[in-house]
């Protein structure tokens, strides 16, 4: 019996939003928020939290600095029974990541200090620990910039060793969406893009030319398309879930909510039907409270939500 059921090595940080700024933002100017969040935040580290909420047992690998907000954020994964004993905390100069993300009415700023998040490696990894698990995911490939050149290696390490893969690229902060992504992809088995990722990928404006061309090289690919919900692609079967109406506070995390609520059905052997409706869920969750986790952490909101949703 593998000791978790999905292990993840990724980014951990914090995120500061701000709420109620003016849309134009002048240069030498004083302006006033009128709400602020500190949350955890990373997209790794929200996957890992919210799978953990939703009853996974998971294994979390990072790379942090010695400083308080590395430890914040440490203790919110832990406050969430997500197990980070092969954590790194290193000391220098280089501290933990903070994503601050300015948030409009339909749109947001998201201004990300890398810090520790682009320095884990992989002489930092556990392979043992990472192996010792159904499935493992990764998020935010192009922020792994230390790990992305053996990215393919650890995939293939972890595929030998029986283990299910799977990715969320999130945003590429260079928007040149090159590397080794389409080598890389051909060892993950399930792909978890928004639209707008999918056709950057792919280098196509259209959707379903994009899900033609990533269903070739990944066996099953789920495009998330907010309100609207998501759909699947596995070869030549279409699969397809309405989004869940709920009243949205904030939408940070909603995606990476969604990977989780997928994720936890996947790996209990659901049907994709299942894995996307739970994704939505998820993911609808997770906007009625600021930031990608604060819908989370609290047991008796989590399941009167989950409860009233499903009934």
């Amino acid at each position: 019996m593998p000791r978790f059921d999905v292990t993840i090595a990724g980014e951990l940080n914090l995120d500061l939003i701000l709420y109620g700024l003016p849309e134009q933002l002048p240069p030498e100017r004083e302006l006033i928020a009128d709400r602020m969040m500190l949350t955890l935040g990373s997209s790794s580290a929200i996957v890992a939290h919210n799978l953990a909420a939703l009853g996974s047992r998971v294994g979390f690998q990072s790379r942090i600095g010695d400083d308080p907000l590395g430890q914040i954020a440490l203790e919110r994964l832990q406050q969430g029974t997500v197990d980070v004993s092969k954590v790194r905390r290193v000391s220098g100069a280089i501290t933990t990541g903070l994503t601050v993300i300015l948030h409009h009415a339909t749109w947001r700023n998201i201004l990300t200090y890398a810090g520790t998040i682009a320095e884990l490696s992989w002489e930092d990894l556990d392979l043992d620990y990472l192996a010792s698990s159904r499935h493992f995911h990764l998020s935010s490939y192009y922020l792994q910039r230390s790990l992305c050149p053996r990215m393919g290696e650890l995939f293939r390490y972890l595929k030998k060793m029986g283990l299910t893969i799977s990715l969320d690229t999130n945003d590429d902060p260079d928007d040149r969406w090159g590397g080794k992504l389409l080598e890389d992809l051909q060892h993950v088995d399930v792909f978890l893009p928004n639209e707008r990722e999918a056709c950057k990928i792919a280098r196509t404006d259209d959707l379903e030319a994009a899900i033609g061309k990533l269903s070739q090289l990944v066996p099953l690919v789920v495009v998330k398309l907010g309100k609207e919900g998501a759909l699947a692609q596995r070869g030549k079967e279409r699969f397809t879930s309405p989004g869940r109406k709920v009243e949205a506070v904030d939408t940070v995390g909603a995606g990476d909510s969604f990977d989780a609520g997928f994720l936890y059905q996947f790996v209990r052997g659901a049907d994709i039907q299942t894995c996307l409706a739970s994704g939505n869920l998820a993911g609808a969750l997770s906007t009625t409270r600021p930031g990608g986790t604060e819908a989370f952490r609290y047991a008796a909101y989590r399941n009167k939500f989950l409860r009233d949703q499903t009934h």
